[in-house]
């Protein structure tokens, strides 16, 4: 599991009109009019705005979305950057300032805020098959389980991502690319952007995926300490590690759930273990993995040898692999082996974002797998979606290409305490509730991580009631699947509503 993940994702909607927010440049008014093209370069202070209604659970939602971009400033004022954005904000609400405000984030980091978008909680979806596969035609379809009935989104891209850019050439990437630029420069972008949409009054609320969670972790802080923002709660969709060390005994055993997971899905496990329902299953596999795995792989060279047979032969028949293969490996699966292993006898690798996907080796001998099935399959359906959906249905235009992945390298990844400073902004901010969604198939950010994220931020306990989880039957997207879709969205629903204090509340212990 890498904090360097890459990639970490209604039926009456129709565009009415396309008007502009500002008085657009003069050559987006020559592109618009058909005399001109647009210069392929980034607009710092842009936006459009196009007119929708959805219906989301039912409900007829009138909405309205803005795209543009908004400038990044250095410490002297100076423009150094914009921020590409999309804000979603349901139109005819009597008081905006009680209405939820939603920010969200990709990862990579290095990648668009596009899967999310389109993927997950937007009004309107990509175009794929009930288990998240491409089909053609590319599209979009409506999204009936949208949270815009509930709160308004804005759907960031960092600098380099979609298509924000630096202002030019002279700007050094290292002012963006690393933990605590990046949080530093967005946290500050946020404040400009809830100054000009006039959203002080209004809940907020950060949700990150993948690396997004990384970034919306140390966001939470940030916010509080350097722009006096308070955020009712954040949501960490497929987590990274969050700066938590867990290197040696610990990186190794708690991969062992997402290995049982995958096996159970493929149907690689024995009879009675493959009978049982996958989450009847897993906590078998975690107690295991806690109370036996863990102290057995921190024995090393000590763990006598018949402790070593009995430990493998748990191992393998959790993981689905030979107890040859886990004794060769010294008990210590490497994921990138376990991709390839676990089904080289039928000729097929897993993915490692989700482990539902298949790939095909050219070799099906090997200690790793030749590509990530899963993510080239993603890209397949929503880089033509994204660019349908931006420059089509939403008007905006520019000849800049979206960036579905960014240069952002050499990333700073020194002094990461993302996961210390979510803690720490929970302590001082009674209001502030944690919400983490994962998939059991994700190899890449595992939700039994995850599960230990929270265990490790909170290791007196205190915290613990303002802390949930929930697992889906899928990967790193859980929302691809078409049923996770469905609960996924209304688990994210309910945390918002459930995390918003009723009125007189005070923010105390």
């Amino acid at each position: 599991m890498k904090s360097t993940l890459a990639a970490a994702c209604l039926l009456c909607c129709t565009t009415v009109f396309a008007q502009k927010a500002q008085k657009p440049a003069p050559e987006a008014e020559k592109a618009e009019s058909g005399t001109g093209a647009v210069e392929r370069k980034l607009e710092i202070d842009r936006s459009v705005v196009t007119t929708h209604e959805a219906t989301i659970k039912g409900q007829r939602v009138p909405y309205k979305v803005t795209a543009g971009t908004l400038p990044v400033w250095d410490d002297d004022g100076k423009t150094i950057a914009g921020v590409f954005y999309t804000y979603f904000e349901r139109t005819g609400v009597a008081d905006q300032g009680a209405r939820p405000l939603v920010f969200s984030f990709n990862g990579g980091p290095g990648t668009a805020s596009v899967w999310m978008q389109i993927g997950y909680t937007g009004p309107r979806v990509l175009k794929i098959d009930d288990e998240g596969y491409p089909v053609q035609p590319y599209g979009l379809k409506d999204n009936p389980h949208s949270i815009l009935d509930v709160a308004d989104i804005v759907y960031v891209d960092p600098v380099n991502t979609g298509f924000s850019r630096m202002a030019n050439k002279d700007v050094q990437g290292s002012k963006f690319f690393g933990v605590n630029q990046d949080v530093k420069y967005l946290a500050e972008w946020i404040s400009t952007f809830i100054t000009r949409y006039k959203r002080w009054a209004s809940p907020k609320y950060l949700v990150g995926e993948s690396y997004g969670t990384t970034r919306v972790s140390g966001l939470a802080l940030e916010l509080q300490n350097s722009q006096w923002i308070y955020v009712n709660g954040v949501v960490l969709v497929s987590p990274t590690e969050l700066g938590i060390e867990r290197n040696g005994p610990a990186e190794a055993a708690l991969r062992l759930p997402y290995f049982a997971a995958t096996a159970w899905y493929h149907k690689a496990l024995t009879p009675e273990l493959q009978q049982k329902d996958l989450n009847a299953m897993l906590p078998e596999v975690e107690d295991f993995t806690i109370r036996e795995y863990l102290p057995a792989l921190a024995l090393g060279g000590n763990l006598p040898d018949a402790k070593r047979k009995e430990i493998a032969a748990k191992v393998a028949r959790y993981a689905g692999i030979s107890e040859k293969v886990v004794l060769q490996n010294n008990l210590d699966i490497s994921p990138n082996f376990f991709w390839k292993e676990l089904l080289r006898d039928r000729g097929y690798t897993v993915g490692r974002l989700d482990s539902r996907y298949l790939g095909i080796d050219k070799k099906d001998a090997g200690q790793g797998v030749d590509y990530n099935a899963e993510l080239t399959s993603w890209l397949h359906s929503f880089t033509p979606a994204i660019n349908i959906y931006i420059r089509e249905e939403l008007k905006y235009k520019t000849d800049l290409k979206y960036n579905m992945f960014g240069p952002v390298w050499p990333w700073d990844q020194s002094n990461n305490r993302t996961g210390e400073n979510l803690r720490q902004a929970m302590a001082q901010n009674p209001y502030l509730h944690v919400f983490v969604q994962s998939g059991y198939y994700d190899g890449a950010c595992d939700y039994f991580n995850a599960k230990y994220n929270l265990w490790q931020m909170d290791p007196g306990g205190k915290l613990k009631d303002r802390m949930s989880f929930e697992g889906y039957r899928s990967g790193h997207m859980m929302y691809l699947r078409k049923d996770d879709l469905a609960t996924s969205n209304e688990h994210l629903r309910q945390f918002i509503l459930k995390s918003i204090p009723k009125e007189g509340q005070a923010a105390k212990y």
